[in-house]
């Protein structure tokens, strides 16, 4: 069986991180299916999904790496073709992926103690985000 849930989540921009493993638990639970898979998808170029100790410092050291690999002030021939400021946003969603697959057996997740689900915004601006869970299982 696949179950399909859509969730919704505002960011403040570049650097914003979002914990949601409990939207993606609450789906699994929700479906009824006691074993399978949940896929969480980002809808857009300029979001990423993974997973993390959702803890600040955590938080801070991925993103500065990602400052470092695609700095927000570098040169984008993306900024050039569109006139505007994301080019790193593209680079840096790119490069972390849109989505990620998490079993799970028994109605739960099968993440560690220290393990969240985080949704991480690249985009230069505030945006609203929309993130799909489908679960398959039985």
């Amino acid at each position: 069986m696949v179950v399909t849930d859509r969730r919704e989540v505002s960011t403040r921009g570049q650097n914003d991180a979002h914990d949601i493993t409990l939207a993606v638990a609450q789906a699994v639970k929700a479906s009824g299916l006691r074993g399978g898979v949940a896929t969480i998808f980002i809808v857009g170029s300029t979001a990423g999904i993974t997973t993390i100790e959702f803890e600040p410092g955590a938080v801070a050291d991925l993103n500065g790496v990602f400052e470092a690999i695609a700095p927000r002030r570098g040169e984008y021939r993306h900024h050039l073709r569109w006139g505007d400021d994301n080019g790193s946003s593209h680079v840096r969603a790119a490069m972390l992926g849109p989505s990620l697959a998490v079993p799970f057996v028994n109605g739960e997740l099968t993440l560690g103690t220290w393990q969240q689900i985080l949704l991480l915004e690249f985009d230069t601006r505030p945006r609203r985000r929309e993130f799909v869970i489908q679960i398959v299982g039985d």
